[in-house]
């Protein structure tokens, strides 16, 4: 396998991918400073917060009063929200490197990845819009 140099996408999609994993890793330490300091203040009391990991996430839920899906928007005003951001930024680069990707797959005629990179980014938006749920 020598000798075989990545092609145009490739170094595209992995240099916009490796901006993005710093960039989040950045947001997820400035949350946690935030968080940590309680720069900002919190849902759930620092000094609290034992007694509730032990619950299972029904339990969690219901006690803190804390609805699933896309609702912890509603709630960046608290610091213990806040790393939500870059924690859901991060799947979202995979659908950016797609986007990167896309001029330089068309500007080589490759109509298959063109279509498999389009499809990829429907399935992964549709995954993270919630409407595809599991249990109850």
């Amino acid at each position: 396998m020598a000798g075989l140099k990545p092609t145009e996408e490739q170094l595209a999609y992995a240099s916009l991918l490796d901006l993005g994993r710093k960039i989040g890793f950045i947001g997820l330490v400035i949350t946690f400073i935030i968080y940590l300091f309680q720069l900002l203040p919190s849902y759930i009391p620092p000094n609290e917060l034992l007694s509730y990991l032990k619950l299972n996430l029904h339990d969690y839920l219901e006690k803190t009063g804390i609805q699933q899906g896309w609702y912890w928007v509603t709630m960046l005003k608290y610091s213990d929200f806040l790393p939500f951001l870059p924690i859901c930024f991060l799947p979202f680069v995979t659908i950016f490197c797609f986007f990167r990707i896309l001029p330089i797959l068309l500007k080589k005629g490759d109509k298959v990845y063109v279509l498999l990179s389009i499809i990829q980014i429907l399935i992964l938006l549709l995954a993270a819009s919630g409407f595809l749920r599991v249990g109850h």
